[in-house]
């Protein structure tokens, strides 16, 4: 049976009622993968959601673009931006932008996801690729900043490399749909790159991530196949052995001798 795409209302439904899954995924067919994996959330490029294949491939994935604010600009350009990206058929937009740009969308009726903990766009703030909110004064700041994203008008949250205790104790306070990145199991939905579930990712491996498959060793293989499959290719054009006689197409006898005398015709001429 066909799945039906959920909506903003039934997240807000199963806060608190079981872990639902999400995945960046980058393409089509990881994005179909996806789908009929039966994965509930995706993160996705913005120009993967304006691709008219996107929802044939992906027709029940709640699907979320988005990109680091720099990327995009002011309060308004992420209003245009993020009308573009609904019209497209978008179930809510990621935004790490400021409060005021979160209000302005929200106002608007955009479904709308902010970022806190370790926030890699603005990670000079909290001194790196490290885990946020190891002390108390640091967990009152995500706290405070939950609470703020609740009065902007989000209607969730990712929470990044943030302790499990902490989460688990703002998930439970907070209305927001609360989205874990190697916070642990108390939130709402579980968040993992597929290119570290596929073991694509050759770069540096996060401590929440797991690995399930071995793509990069495939990766290499296939790229040997490529550098073989060339250089037979060249070996053969060097000898001769390409092409071979069903590789091309022969002219009848009789019209190769029209063709013949005409040329000679018109050489002489």
């Amino acid at each position: 049976m066909a799945r039906t795409r959920p909506t903003v209302a039934d997240l807000r439904a199963m806060k608190g009622k079981r872990q639902l899954t999400m995945l960046r995924v980058l393409t089509l067919e990881e994005a179909e993968a996806a789908e009929r994996a039966g994965v509930d959330i995706v993160s996705i490029p913005p120009t993967l959601m304006l691709d008219p294949r996107y929802r044939d491939a992906a027709p029940s994935l709640f699907s979320m673009p988005g990109d680091n604010f720099y990327e995009i600009g002011t309060a308004d350009d992420f209003i245009r931006w993020s009308f573009q990206l609904y019209k497209a058929g978008a179930d809510a937009v990621y935004c790490s932008a400021s409060y005021a740009t979160v209000k302005a969308m929200a106002d608007e009726n955009i479904p709308v996801i902010g970022h806190v903990g370790l926030i890699p766009s603005r990670k000079t703030w909290t001194g790196g690729f490290k885990a946020v909110g190891k002390t108390a004064a640091s967990a009152m700041q995500i706290w405070e900043s939950v609470r703020k994203y609740e009065a902007a008008g989000a209607f969730g949250a990712e929470i990044e490399v943030v302790p499990v205790e902490v989460a688990d104790e703002i998930s439970r306070r907070t209305s927001l749909f609360m989205i874990s990145m190697g916070a642990g199991a108390g939130c709402d939905a579980q968040y993992l790159f597929a290119e570290d579930v596929l073991g694509s990712n050759r770069g540096h491996m996060p401590r929440h991530s797991k690995v399930y498959r071995n793509f990069a060793a495939e990766f290499e293989r296939l790229q040997s196949e490529r550098v073989a499959a060339f250089k037979e290719y060249v070996a053969d054009v060097e000898s001769g052995a390409y092409p071979e006689p069903r590789h091309i197409v022969r002219m009848a006898a009789d019209e190769l001798e029209l063709f013949r005398t005409e040329l000679s015709r018109r050489d002489a001429g």
